[in-house]
């Protein structure tokens, strides 16, 4: 079963937003995402400064398996890239909510992450995407 921290909100598309005390997010993607795509080889973070609406495309991580594309869960603007995850990937499959983090951001409207799942949603939308 997947790790699933309470203090996080999630995304259907199995990304992960930790709000700082500042108001900032830190995004990465989950346990089961990293799961389901298998051992990391390639991660392509934003650079700070980029700005995406919610849903856009914003990171790449490939695995042995697929590469696939990260989505921003709210709209906002990077002020930082994980860049150890260049030489690294691995990380994300170590570490996905803390060293294996991908990007963050500066949120245009932390009213956007109320439409987030919380760990119980997304634990239940886990259960039923398994069945």
């Amino acid at each position: 079963m997947s790790e699933v921290p309470g203090e996080l909100k999630y995304t259907k598309s199995h990304e992960w937003v930790r709000i700082e005390a500042d108001g900032s997010v830190v995004v990465g993607i989950t346990d089961h995402a990293q799961d389901q795509l298998g051992d990391m080889v390639y991660i392509e973070v934003p650079e700070a400064g980029t700005s995406f609406a919610a849903g856009d495309a914003c990171a790449v991580v490939e695995s042995v398996k697929a590469a696939s594309d990260v989505y921003a869960p709210i709209a906002g603007e990077v002020t930082e890239g994980n860049d150890a995850l260049a030489d690294s990937p691995e990380l994300v499959n170590q570490d996905p909510f803390g060293d294996g983090w991908l990007m963050k951001l500066n949120p245009n409207d932390s009213s956007e992450l109320d439409a987030l799942m919380d760990a119980e949603a997304y634990q239940s939308y886990l259960e039923s995407e398994e069945h």
